[in-house]
């Protein structure tokens, strides 16, 4: 496990030398693409947030699937992220993340289906798990999922926009939750009194990236702060990541939130940014494309329209950070490494795009 510990990148931070990058577009027309896998022979799938779940081959060719329940999209809500189960090419499974409408207002739900690649429809779709309490607001949904080991699913919820709840242990919002492929509680999750089973670890503003390090099996997530106090966490089982009784941030306003930077009992990120770059998801990079990068965290930017590489010291801790295509593509929403080891990329905006990142001969 690595040990926490929390530092300002800029103007401190190093930078080191960047390979040289080519990228390539795959696919246009996308509206607000969130999330993109790679299928085993080489075609992408790739949700767009205002429900649709796409094909697409390898040439650019764009096919909607069939069969997507129905989500809501408003907001930061709609159609968010798909997961290949690590069986995929035995069983065809997928997981995908969704707001969804119910009593009380919308909240986050997962879904697992079968996919047939041939007719392009999902089947047997069912949903194995919604948080336990909607509301009214249309942000901080999260959501996407790390699948682990065990074929059990990681995935976060944010805060709703009521902070206040990721301090409440009986109520998913501001969390890192863990279930089973079918929606039932692994054995090593932890069991603190009041916590609600599913609650792997509290105190979580909009955590929308997570990731395990297929090498150290650390499970890493990436979470919006307010104004600044965006945050690199590894969160562990039973812990408090403190918001909003701490942060690296202020908010909107301009006024302190909670206690300052620290307190007794909750955990400090790993790395955080101030000013916020609004992180859209985060990867570890394993591939052998860029061999100087092994283990290095690369994370998409919203706001700050870039990918930010940071390279790790002998230690595993955050020494470098270089940022990248800033303002080249608009918002960046996903990335997720290829099995050659190239770069995937998709941009949250009106007219988005699949982009493929790879090294220039």
């Amino acid at each position: 496990m690595i040990a926490a510990l929390a530092f300002s990148p800029f103007p401190s931070i190093a930078q080191e030398a960047t390979p040289p990058l080519e990228v390539e577009r795959i696919a246009d027309g996308l509206v607000h693409p969130w999330a993109v896998e790679v299928l085993p022979d080489g075609a992408y799938l790739v949700t767009e947030r205002p429900g649709r779940l796409n094909i697409v081959s390898k040439d650019g060719v764009t096919q909607e699937v069939s069969g997507v329940r129905d989500v809501y999209s408003a907001g930061q809500g709609g159609l968010l992220d798909v997961a290949l189960d690590p069986a995929f090419g035995e069983n065809g499974r997928i997981y995908l993340t969704a707001s969804v409408s119910g009593d009380g207002g919308q909240g986050t739900a997962i879904f697992r289906a079968t996919l047939d690649r041939q007719q392009a429809r999902l089947e047997n779709v069912s949903q194995i798990f919604e948080m336990n309490r909607f509301s009214g607001t249309n942000r901080h949904f999260g959501s996407r999922i790390a699948i682990d080991s065990a074929g059990n699913l990681f995935f976060g919820i944010g805060d709703r926009g009521e902070s206040e709840r990721a301090q409440d242990p009986a109520d998913h919002a501001g969390s890192i939750l863990h279930i089973t492929p079918d929606g039932g509680i692994p054995q090593n999750n932890p069991t603190p009194s009041g916590w609600e089973p599913e609650i792997w670890s509290i105190g979580h503003r909009n955590p929308q990236g997570i990731t395990i390090d297929p090498e150290t099996d650390t499970l890493y997530t990436v979470e919006h702060g307010a104004r600044g106090g965006d945050e690199i966490n590894t969160p562990r089982a039973g812990q408090n990541y403190g918001w909003p009784e701490i942060s690296y941030g202020v908010h909107y306003s301009g006024a302190k939130i909670g206690q300052g930077t620290k307190a007794p009992g909750l955990e400090q990120p790993l790395y955080y940014w101030d000013p916020s770059i609004a992180p859209g998801a985060i990867a570890v990079y394993r591939g052998e494309m860029f061999p100087e990068w092994d283990g290095d965290f690369l994370v998409t930017a919203l706001k700050d329209q870039l990918l930010a590489h940071i390279g790790l010291d002998e230690s595993g801790m955050p020494a470098t950070e270089n940022r990248l295509f800033a303002g080249e593509f608009g918002r960046l929403r996903d990335v997720k490494v290829a099995p050659d080891g190239a770069i995937l990329l998709v941009t949250d905006e009106p007219d988005g795009a699949l982009l493929r990142v790879y090294r220039a001969e």
